[in-house]
Order: structure tokens, then sequence, then C-alpha cells
């Protein structure tokens, strides 16, 4: 298939954010959240800082290709807006898009002015990190389905799906809990850094823990169950049948979700070094475009109700008629 100019870019564009995405995690992981003090949009009070220390210069290199995601987002809306309908999906995903990179510059500016960064271990810092989690993949998903509606242009058939559409929205509101509770425990990880597992599973069972240290023992069991949901729902909703495009998709879901798993595993194991939290954390936005795309593509399916079983058969396996 011969992608289209504003594919092209749409695409370029959502591999451009995933990268900003990783390098603010970065940010984060090396402690340079506060390398521009408690100032935005200036840093130290200063256009360009004249300050050489590393945070600085990390901190501040994420502000400005943060600026140019914003410029090219900026871009690709007036473009969708001049090339395609009012209705189109395209448009609708590039407005979609818009709206979600501004509030993520909202939320992360939320983060340095009222301190939640480098040391800071309050409660508040984490819903504000689980606010910016959240917007992050809506912000994917939506440039996501700009460069997917662009490339292939179909109608989604929404209305046909039927009771099929539940299971695509349970899927999605877990994928994005478990992302949450994982920037939780990325977030207890960098600031109750441990040495050995036996000693985090200390932490992690003590009672006069920090809540954040209590908090990421959950995620490992909040990560088993969503992905074992994820790997069993394109067979629950039979789209994995229907086209070679939803097979491939399918497929490539229950890779990323094994690597995952592996990932993870292997992060318990070497105490999180950044690197891997780096991996982790693209891993985990891979998963995320490739559910949505996997849903948009099953979407564009005829659908028929002997084909896509209700919740209810499925949970109490009552025969389909």
């Amino acid at each position: 298939m011969r992608l289209t100019g504003f594919a092209k870019f749409a695409w370029s564009v959502l591999a451009y954010n995933l990268a900003v995405i990783l390098w603010g995690a970065y940010v984060r992981a090396s402690g340079s959240g506060a390398g521009c003090g408690s100032h935005w949009p200036l840093c130290n009070g200063e256009i360009i800082p004249r300050s050489s220390g590393i945070e600085t210069i990390i901190e501040y290199s994420h502000r400005i290709t943060s600026g140019l995601a914003l410029i090219l987002v900026v871009i690709l809306f007036i473009w969708a807006l001049v090339t395609f309908s009012a209705k189109h999906s395209t448009r609708i995903g590039g407005f979609l898009s818009l709206a979600f990179i501004i509030t993520e510059a909202l939320i992360g500016a939320g983060l340095v002015l009222f301190e939640y960064v480098a040391e800071n271990k309050s409660m508040a810092r984490a819903l504000w990190m689980s606010a910016h989690l959240i917007n992050t993949f809506l912000l994917v998903g939506s440039l996501s389905l700009t460069a997917w509606s662009a490339t292939l242009g179909e109608r989604l058939r929404i209305r046909e799906h039927g009771a099929t559409n539940w299971l695509f929205i349970i899927a999605l509101i877990s994928t994005l809990i478990l992302g949450v509770s994982g920037a939780v425990t990325a977030l207890g990880g960098t600031l109750f850094p441990v040495n050995s597992l036996a000693e985090g599973l200390k932490q992690d069972l003590s009672s006069t823990a920090h809540i954040l240290i209590r908090l990421r023992f959950f995620h490992p069991f909040i990560a088993i169950f969503v992905s074992s949901l994820l790997i069993v729902m394109p067979k629950l909703t039979r789209a994995w049948q229907r086209s070679a495009p939803t097979v491939k998709l399918a497929k490539a879901l229950i890779v990323l979700i094994l690597l995952q798993l592996a990932a993870g595993l292997l992060n318990l194991i070497l105490h999180a070094p950044i690197w891997l939290q780096l991996v982790h954390l693209l891993l985990s936005d891979l998963i995320w475009i490739s559910l949505v795309l996997f849903i948009l593509t099953s979407l564009t399916q005829p659908a028929h109700e002997s084909s896509y079983p209700s919740p209810i058969k499925i949970i109490f396996g009552e025969k389909e008629a």
C-alpha cells in the first residue's frame, strides 16, 4: 500500500512522540525533573539557561523536544483540517491529538510548578503522574487513529458490532489501569530504590512502608490479569478470523505482551535499571498502539450477531443461536 504524504507525516509524528515520551521517562528516572527549578515555561527564570548542570540540560532538552512535538501536532491538525471532510475519522483524530497534546503540556507544567518532581514523595505527585500517563496514552491513541485512518481511509462500523464494543472498551480501560499502576510502580522504584528482590518484597509487605511502596506490590498481579485478558480478547471477539490485518495485529499484540511480561520479570530481578525502565515503557506504548489499531481494524469489518458473542454468553458459556 502506497502511503500519502499526510499518512507518512502522521506516522512520523507518532514515532517522534514515542521518542519524546521515552525521554520524559528518562527525566523522571534520572531525577532531573527539577533541572529547571519550579519555573515554566522558563528554565531557572531564563529562556535559554546558562547553567551547565546535567539535570538542567536533560530537563531543558525535554522541554525543547516536547515543544517541537506540539508544533508537529498543530501542523498535523491543520493539514487534516484542510484535507479531509468534517466527519472523517482522520480529522477527528487530528483534533483529539491536538487537544491531548495541549493537556499533556499543561500537566507537565503543573508537575513543575507544583514541584511534583525530583524527590517529592507525595501522593499528589502519584495522582498527577497517573493523569499524565492516561493523557499520554490518549494522545498516542489519537495519533494512531489519525495515521491509521489516513492510511486505510475505511469507515468504522461501530454500531454494527453491538456487544463486542464492550469487550473493546474493557480492554482499553484495563490497559489504562495497568499503565497507571506501572507509572506508580516506576515512581516508587525511583524514590525508594532497593538492592535486592528480598529487600523490595520486605518493603512492599511492611505495614509502615510509604504508600507508593505498598501500591507497587499490586502491579505484577494487575499485569498478569490484564495481559491474560488482552491475549484472549482477539479470539473472544472472533475478529481475528475476518481479515489478514486483524490476524497480524492480534499476533503482534500477543508477542508484545509476552515480551513485556519478560521485561517486567527482568525489571524485578535487576532492580529496574533506567535502560530497562525505558524498554518496559516502550513496550507498554507499543502494546497500546497495537491494541488501538486492532480495535480500529476490527471495527471496519462487517459484523453479524452470530459472529460476535455478547459478554453474557462469553462469561456464562451459553450457546449461541
